[in-house]
């Protein structure tokens, strides 16, 4: 009797920070279907972010509206461009990636998935002025430690983003994450260190943009895709587009279930993982998760 084994392959797609100088510039140089693309884009969002992108102005870069769409361009694209060879068992994608892998995976369309990035960037970066705000990184503690901290202290403090073992980054109000920090290095956190980010991604501060965004999400058409995507909210596959829609809209003021995501994979019979995108930040956290399994980049 002959046994077949069964690749289990995911892909992972980069959220904020993954971004550098010069992104893309390659890509644009080097494909006849990513140049269509990346122009697709700039008439969309009405501006040249391939400009941006391929410049050497770092601050231009990181403000929002630039940073997440640019992202996005640059991991869809290389997905684009792998044809046939991007054949998923399973995507996921942290944070904004959660958009890239949608798009990826066919649930989206190219054109809708930008749009959508582009009015989640905007409505963010109207929170973020709306209420001061901001992020920590705590390493070294349990997440149960962390999360107790969190609930005792009299400020809106909250998990934001589970990102591997060890590493869990909370959002507050600036006093409220102030306090946190200290509480978290008595409670014998190796660091608590204040993020410089505009504002408290995943938290209730991102209400309004919820709104925002969830009437978006609503006056856009989602199809059946390739495979399951494990979403952020629930770290659980779905493939319902009724029921992504659901959770992305809860996506800005939920925390970012990634550790739980890369357990579920496991869990589901994952055998590799390949990051797509600008960086390699995915792959150093889930080799935090599990070293034995082969893990690879993608980034053309």
């Amino acid at each position: 009797m002959l046994h077949y084994l069964l690749i289990m392959k995911a892909y992972l797609f980069p959220g904020q920070g993954a971004q550098f100088p010069g992104m893309g510039r390659d890509l644009y140089e080097g494909s006849v279907k990513a140049r269509e693309l990346f122009e697709t884009a700039n008439s969309i969002l009405g501006f040249k972010i391939t400009e941006i992108m391929f410049g050497d102005d770092a601050d231009s870069l990181k403000q929002t509206k630039v940073t997440q769409p640019a992202i996005f361009l640059h991991s869809v694209i290389v997905a684009r461009l792998m044809g046939e060879s991007f054949s998923p068992s399973m995507v996921a994608g942290h944070s904004l990636g959660e958009f890239s892998a949608l798009v990826a995976a066919r649930y989206l369309s190219f054109e809708d998935g930008l749009k959508l990035v582009s009015n989640r960037a905007i409505a963010m970066q109207k929170s973020c002025e709306e209420k001061p705000s901001t992020m920590a990184a705590v390493l070294g503690l349990e997440n149960h430690i962390v999360e107790g901290i969190c609930l005792d202290i009299n400020e809106t403090v909250v998990p934001a983003n589970y990102n591997c073992p060890g590493q869990l980054v909370i959002s507050g109000s600036i006093e409220g994450i102030e306090i946190a920090c200290e509480r978290l290095l008595e409670a014998g956190a190796r660091r608590a260190l204040k993020l410089p980010v505009g504002g408290a991604f995943h938290s209730p501060f991102m209400e309004s943009a919820r709104v925002e965004l969830e009437q978006a999400i609503d006056n856009t058409s989602f199809s059946k895709g390739l495979c399951p995507i494990y979403q952020n909210v629930t770290a659980a596959p779905v493939i319902d587009p009724v029921k992504i829609k659901e959770n992305l809209k809860k996506q800005l003021t939920s925390s970012v279930m990634w550790t739980q995501t890369m357990e579920r994979m496991i869990n589901d019979g994952l055998s590799s993982i390949c990051e797509l995108g600008p960086g390699k930040v995915l792959q150093g956290l889930f080799k935090k998760v599990d070293r034995s399994i082969p893990v690879e980049i993608v980034n053309l």
